[in-house]
């Protein structure tokens, strides 16, 4: 079980990791169009990629 946890996050930190690689302009700016969002937009962002994460894991688990 801890081997498949640490797998999951690394594979996390990978595709992460993708996009400040690729293309570091268009992820400052995505992070600058972030801090405008209110808190509640953060929120349902959060909840909507939870949500997502969970589905994908029932699906092909």
């Amino acid at each position: 079980m801890t081997s498949t946890l640490l797998l999951a996050f690394a594979l996390m930190l990978v595709l992460e990791g993708v996009m400040p690689f690729i293309a570091p302009a268009a992820w400052r700016e995505t992070f600058r169009r972030l801090i405008q969002f209110s808190d509640g937009q953060i929120r349902f962002v959060g909840l909507t990629s939870m949500i997502i994460g969970l589905v994908l894991l029932m699906v092909f688990a």
